[in-house]
C-alpha cells in the first residue's frame, strides 16, 4: 500500500494544469484554462481547468475532479496507478506502508518480473531492428505483412534469435536473476546433470517474431510469439504461460493502445489475433482489441465494460469459427452490454480485409455492415434449420436463452418483439418461454423448489418522490454554500418570532442583525432543528466539513476534492466549477454581466435554511395526517398538526421577509 504521506505529497506537488496539459491543448481564459473535451467530439471548448482550485470540469460530459481523477478517467488508471504516475512525474519517492515480510517479498518479486519483461521487450526489438538475422527474417516478415516502421515501433514488435539460449544468456550477463526469467516464462529451465549448475536453460520464443502484451497502464505482462518456419511439431503461436503478472484470460491484446479511443468512440471492436489489431490501427481504426485466440472470458469483458457498454464482434468468413465463438455473445449480454456482430466476406479476416481497402472504405464497411446479435444469430443458424420445424424450434429457444441473459427488462422486451417479427412466432409464446427460463434461474440461484410461492413485490408510493427530490435540492444548496462561502464572515439580517404564534394571522417579526461565519451560522441552525441529511454523500461531506471546523475553525475544500471516494470528489468538483461555465461563454464580451452571488450571501444562506425547514415541516404534517385515521392517536396528532402549521406560517413569513 502507498503511504498516506506519499499520497499527500503527490497532491501537494502535482499541478492539475501541467498534468492535463500533456493530454489536452489548453488556452488561457482569465484565471483558468480551457480546451476541447478529450471525452467527446466537439468544436467549441467545454473543458475547463482551474489552477487556483486545482480541479477540472468537462461540461460536455459532466465529468470532473483533480489530477488523479483525470488520469483515472482519461488513461483509465486505477487509483494507485495514477498516484505512481504522478510520483514518477514529480520525482517523489514512493513510500509503502508497513507490510508483512511475505507481502514485501511478493511485491518485490512482481516488480522483478515486470523489470525482466521490460528488458526482454527492449532486447527483442533491438534484435529485430539492428541484428542481421532479426532484420533478414523478423523485420522482413513484418514488412511483408504491410506494417510500417512507425507501427512496428508503436507496438514494440520484436524478434528472438533462432538460438537455444541467446536471450537467456544476455539477460543473465546483464545481472537478471534466472528465477524471474523462469517465472515469467521467457526461459525454460530443465535439469541437466552434465551442466555446471545441474540445470540448462532454453529460450521459450527462439526463432519467433514477438508481440508484447501490455496491461491497461502499459506495463509488459507477457509475449505472444509466431513461428516463421514450417516446423509441424511446433505451435504456430505461443504465448507466455500464466504467472503472477500475466493471466491470459484477464487481459486483451491492444487494450493499452485502444483504451482512449474506445472511451471516446463509445464502442469497442473485438477481433481474434494480434495482426488484426495492428492492421486496424494502421488504417486509423484504433478502438480495437483482441482476445488473442482464446475463448472470451468474463474478466476480459469487464475490462471493456470499464471503457464502454458497446461491443462489436468482428468474425472472419469462416462459418465454423463463427459458431465456435458465438457463445461469447451470451457472456457479454450477461454483463449488461450491447452487442453487435460483423462478418467479413468469405476468405477474409479483419487483417486481410483492412489491407485490401482504404481507411475510408474500412470505416464505412464497419459502420454499414454490423448487425444486431439476434439478426446475426438467426441468419447464421437458419441455414441449418431451413424447413426443419424441430431445428427451428431449437433455434428460437437458443435465441430466447441469449435474451434471458440481458439484465435490463426493457431491452429484453424489445428483443422479444424483434425475435417475434423475424421468426414469425407470437410474442406471447416467446414471453412464456422467457418467464420459464427466469423462474428456473431464480430457483437455481435461491435453492427453492418449483412449488415454492414467490414473495409479493413491495410497492412504493411514488407521490413522495417529488418531496424527497425537493429536500435533496436544498441539502445540495447548503453543501454548495458551505464549500464556496463557508469561511466568509457575513452580516446576517434575521427575524425573531413572538413568544406566541397564531397560525391564522400574519406574525410581527422583530429584525435582528447578527455577524457570523457562514459555516457556523448554518451549523447552529441545523443543530437547533436536529436536521439530518437524507443523502449519504451530502451527509458525508457535511460531517467532514464540521470535523474540519472543530479542528481548524475553517474549511479546506482540497481535502474533499482529493477524497478517494470518486462520488464525493466528483460532486465537490461539480459544485466548485458550477460558475466557470460562464467563462466559456464569454458573456462579459457580449456585455452580459452576472450579478455577484456574494452580494446576496446573507439572503442565500437564510433562504436555504428556511426552505429546508419548510420542506421538513411539510413532510412532518403529511405523516401526522396519516395518523388521524387512528382514533387512539387522533387528538394528539391534531394538536401536533396545529403546532407544525404555526411553524409553517412562521417560516413562510421569514422567507417573505428575507426575499
Amino acid at each position: 500500500m502507498i503511504s498516506r504521506e506519499t499520497i499527500d505529497r503527490v497532491f501537494e506537488t502535482a499541478r492539475v494544469e501541467e498534468v492535463i496539459g500533456e493530454f489536452v491543448q489548453l488556452k488561457r481564459a482569465g484565471s483558468n484554462f480551457k480546451g476541447l473535451s478529450p471525452f467527446s467530439e466537439e468544436r467549441s471548448p467545454s473543458f475547463m481547468v482551474s489552477p487556483v482550485k486545482q480541479i477540472w470540469k468537462d461540461f460536455s460530459t459532466g465529468k470532473g475532479g483533480n489530477a488523479v481523477s483525470f488520469l483515472m478517467e482519461h488513461e483509465h488508471y486505477s487509483y494507485p496507478e495514477a498516484i505512481r504516475y504522478l510520483a514518477k512525474k514529480y520525482n517523489i519517492e514512493l513510500e509503502e506502508t508497513e507490510q508483512t515480510d511475505e507481502q514485501k517479498q511478493q511485491a518485490d518479486e512482481r516488480e522483478s518480473m515486470f523489470l525482466v519483461s521490460e528488458f526482454a521487450r527492449d532486447y527483442f526489438q533491438r534484435i529485430l531492428l539492428e541484428d542481421n538475422e532479426g532484420k533478414a527474417i523478423g523485420l522482413s516478415y513484418f514488412k511483408e505483412r504491410g506494417f510500417t516502421d512507425e507501427t512496428i515501433k508503436k507496438f514494440q514488435l520484436g524478434y528472438a534469435l533462432n538460438d537455444w539460449d541467446a536471450f537467456s544468456s544476455e539477460a543473465l550477463n546483464k545481472g537478471y536473476n534466472l528465477k524471474y526469467l523462469e517465472s515469467t516464462g521467457l526461459t525454460i529451465v530443465k535439469q541437466d546433470l552434465l551442466a555446471p549448475n545441474g540445470t540448462k536453460q532454453f529460450d521459450r520464443f527462439k526463432g519467433r517474431v514477438l508481440f508484447p502484451i501490455h496491461s491497461m497502464s502499459g506495463r509488459v505482462l507477457g509475449f505472444g510469439g509466431r513461428i516463421l518456419t514450417n516446423d509441424k511439431k511446433a505451435a504456430k503461436y505461443l504465448n507466455s504461460p500464466d504467472s503472477d503478472i500475466y493471466h491470459k484470460g484477464n487481459i486483451l491484446y491492444g487494450i493499452y493502445y485502444a483504451k482512449q479511443t474506445i472511451a471516446k468512440e463509445d464502442n469497442c471492436y473485438l477481433v481474434e489475433g494480434y495482426t488484426d489489431v495492428i492492421s486496424f490501427h494502421q488504417k486509423g481504426v484504433e478502438n480495437v482489441v483482441a482476445s488473442s485466440g482464446t475463448a472470451l472470458t468474463e474478466n476480459q469483458i469487464r475490462l471493456i465494460n470499464r471503457l464502454t457498454k458497446n461491443i462489436t464482434i468482428l468474425f472472419d468468413g469462416d462459418a465454423a469459427g463463427i459458431r465456435a465463438s458465438i457463445r461469447g455473445i451470451d457472456l457479454i449480454l450477461e454483463q449488461g452490454m450491447n452487442v453487435r456482430v460483423l462478418s467479413f466476406p468469405d476468405g477474409d479476416d479483419p487483417d486481410s480485409f483492412a489491407k485490401k481497402v482504404s481507411e475510408q472504405e474500412l470505416k464505412e464497411y464497419l459502420e454499414n455492415n454490423s448487425q444486431d446479435f439476434i439478426n446475426f444469430k438467426v441468419s447464421l443458424l437458419m441455414k441449418d434449420a431451413q424447413n426443419d420445424p424441430v431445428k427451428k424450434a431449437g433455434l428460437i429457444r437458443d435465441i430466447v436463452v441469449s435474451i434471458s441473459k440481458i439484465p435490463d427488462r426493457i431491452q429484453r422486451e424489445v428483443y422479444i418483439q424483434e425475435c417475434s417479427r423475424i421468426m414469425d412466432i407470437s410474442e406471447s409464446v416467446l414471453f412464456s418461454e422467457l418467464a420459464q427460463l427466469d423462474k428456473k434461474e431464480k430457483r437455481e440461484a435461491s435453492g427453492k423448489q418449483p412449488y415454492d410461492k414467490p414473495s409479493e413485490p413491495v410497492l412504493t408510493k411514488t407521490p413522495q418522490l417529488e418531496k424527497v427530490n425537493e429536500l435533496k435540492k436544498y441539502e445540495r444548496e447548503i453543501i454548495k454554500i458551505l464549500l464556496l462561502y463557508g469561511n466568509k464572515e457575513v452580516d446576517f439580517v434575521d427575524f425573531e418570532a413572538p413568544e406566541t404564534i397564531d397560525p391564522k394571522k400574519p406574525q410581527k417579526l422583530k429584525k435582528v442583525h447578527i455577524t457570523n461565519v457562514v459555516s457556523k451560522e448554518i451549523y447552529l441552525n441545523l443543530q437547533e432543528d436536529e436536521v439530518e441529511f437524507t443523502d449519504d454523500i451530502f451527509k458525508h461531506i457535511y460531517y467532514a466539513v464540521i470535523e474540519q471546523l472543530n479542528q481548524n475553525e475553517s474549511i479546506s475544500v482540497d481535502v474533499l476534492v482529493n477524497n478517494s471516494n470518486p462520488e464525493i470528489a466528483n460532486l465537490v468538483t461539480n459544485i466548485l466549477m458550477d460558475d466557470e461555465k460562464y467563462v466559456l461563454s464569454n458573456w462579459e464580451r457580449k456585455n452580459i454581466f452576472t450579478k455577484s452571488k456574494e452580494s446576496d450571501l446573507s439572503k442565500m444562506v437564510l433562504d436555504a435554511i428556511y426552505n429546508l425547514r419548510r420542506v421538513l415541516i411539510e413532510q412532518k404534517i403529511n405523516s401526522l395526517q396519516l395518523k388521524l385515521k387512528n382514533e387512539v392517536e387522533r387528538d394528539e396528532s391534531m394538536l401536533s398538526i396545529i403546532d407544525y402549521n404555526a411553524l409553517k406560517v412562521l417560516v413562510a413569513e421569514r422567507l417573505a421577509r428575507v426575499v
